[in-house]
């Protein structure tokens, strides 16, 4: 799937800039020119070559904090993501085999949590187990893993009553078998595609949290902590919000975008485009043999 996906033009871009932004998180702290903490007289100075993005109304180094911030911001959105890829997808996967009651309660469970508004209960959470960034993504990818579990299932739902599945079900192969030999490769693009999404949606949540000032205890940097303190200062720094606002955009463009091509490279669709670039392949080999044959007739 891999393969297929860098075959995209729009997944190598999505891809690459995806990379990019994880480069930002692991070394962002260390490529920081300044000490992203460290307060100054120079208030909201304009871009120079001391301070690339200017300065905010404490005098901090605006690009400082930015790479220093991109840490918090990708970490946040992974662990949103994985915390509703396995609360999601394993019971998603296991309510179709693990009878009628497990069913019942894992459905029953995720309409509860789909009824739920995410940024209340993020909040009421925290106000109990202290404001922290993990504790609130936690409870948020708790409440997005309804989408695994609604994918995951559908997804096994489909093979479920395949011959081999039913053969191997009679033939007494335990639950954890059948997934991990038979399921889970069939269940895994579908999955791929919502995790995909899902970092797309945790950039969005953790940015929305922490412009609330939820999650993050300042004067921590983070993307949406950037944007929430440049609009006190818009008529002397219109220009400031751009930057952490289009960091966030583009990053979640590329997720999306990332989503589109694993759509794109997965199941009929993939078949498809793996069979037309092997008849494409064919063809040169095929017209150098007919000239071959026709230089020997004469």
């Amino acid at each position: 799937m891999v393969r297929r996906v860098l075959s995209l033009t729009s997944g190598r871009f999505a891809v690459a800039v995806l990379v990019l932004i994880a480069l930002l998180a692991v070394c962002g702290p260390w490529l920081a020119p300044q000490d992203p903490l460290a307060t100054s007289d120079n208030t909201l100075a304009s871009a120079s070559g001391a301070h690339w993005l200017g300065t905010d109304y404490l005098g901090r180094d605006v690009f400082s904090r930015l790479l220093d911030g991109s840490r918090i911001s990708v970490l946040g959105s992974l662990e949103v993501a994985l915390m509703a890829l396995v609360v999601g997808a394993v019971p998603g996967i296991l309510s179709v085999y693990s009878g009628r009651v497990f069913e019942w309660l894992t459905l029953r469970l995720a309409d509860t949590l789909v009824a739920l508004p995410f940024l209340l209960f993020a909040i009421a959470v925290i106000a109990l187990l202290g404001n922290g960034i993990t504790q609130a993504m936690l409870v948020t990818g708790a409440l997005v893993s309804p989408l695994f579990y609604r994918v995951a299932r559908a997804a096994t739902l489909a093979v479920a009553r395949s011959p081999y599945v039913e053969a191997a079900i009679v033939s007494g192969a335990s639950v954890g078998w059948i997934v991990r030999r038979h399921v889970w490769v069939k269940v895994l693009p579908p999955i791929a595609v919502a995790l995909a999404q899902t970092i797309g949606v945790g950039f969005v949540i953790v940015s929305s949290l922490t412009f609330l000032g939820i999650g993050v205890q300042p004067p921590a940097p983070t993307w949406g902590g950037l944007l929430a303190s440049d609009l006190g200062y818009l008529s002397h720094q219109p220009w400031a919000p751009v930057a952490p606002a289009l960091l966030i955009m583009v990053t979640v463009w590329a997720c999306n975008l990332l989503a589109d091509a694993i759509r794109d490279v997965s199941g009929e669709a993939g078949r498809a485009l793996v069979n037309n670039r092997k008849a494409k392949a064919r063809r040169p080999g095929a017209s150098a043999s007919a000239s071959v044959s026709v230089g020997g007739s004469r």
